[in-house]
């Protein structure tokens, strides 16, 4: 074989090879693309899960002090009324809602939502309390169906606040 020929072939050798192992590094290269991008798709998705979670987590938490306050109202209404005790049994139930709702609310949302979702339910207790007190009969100081029902329109202002924030968490759009 005459050096011509021995380069000819050491050329279409390193030809063959190069070729080869550029599909070889094209198709790892793809490979690599592809798995970070469904990486990627996997982490918006994780994302958008969560957000959805932590929505449902906000709104049943709106629902329940809603509930709860709409209890309240019923309640300070039949104060001095000999009324239903399905008014005070649907507190009741209202106010152990409530409960459940704000565990998850500490567990699933930020520390600035839950400060304000825990100061909101602290409010909720102390009303809650007055009310009991002056419908068994032993009010203490300050307590009285006027002050019972300045409590509960300051709850619904703090409930307004609070939900204003939950959006801004949320990104969800402001409305009233």
């Amino acid at each position: 074989m005459d050096a011509g020929s021995a380069t000819a072939l050491g050329v279409a050798v390193v030809g063959v090879l190069g070729t080869l192992l550029s599909a070889l590094l094209t198709q790892r290269v793809g490979e690599r693309s592809r798995k970070r991008e469904y990486e990627r798709a996997e982490a918006a998705q994780e994302r958008r899960a969560e957000a959805q979670e932590t929505l449902a987590c906000h709104i049943a938490f709106n629902t329940a002090v809603r509930q709860y306050l709409a209890a309240l109202t019923d309640q300070i209404h039949e104060l001095g009324r000999d009324g239903p005790d399905s008014v005070q049994q649907r507190l009741t139930e209202a106010r152990d809602h409530h409960r459940d709702v704000y565990a998850e609310v500490q567990l699933r949302t930020s520390e600035r939502i839950t400060g304000l979702a825990g100061d909101l339910s602290r409010e909720l207790g102390v009303l809650y309390g007055m009310v009991r007190r002056i419908d068994g009969g032993a009010p203490r100081e300050g307590d009285s169906v006027a002050a019972a029902r300045e409590r509960l329109d300051a709850l619904w202002r703090q409930l307004r606040h609070v939900r204003r924030e939950m959006r801004t968490e949320t990104h969800e759009p402001q409305t009233p």
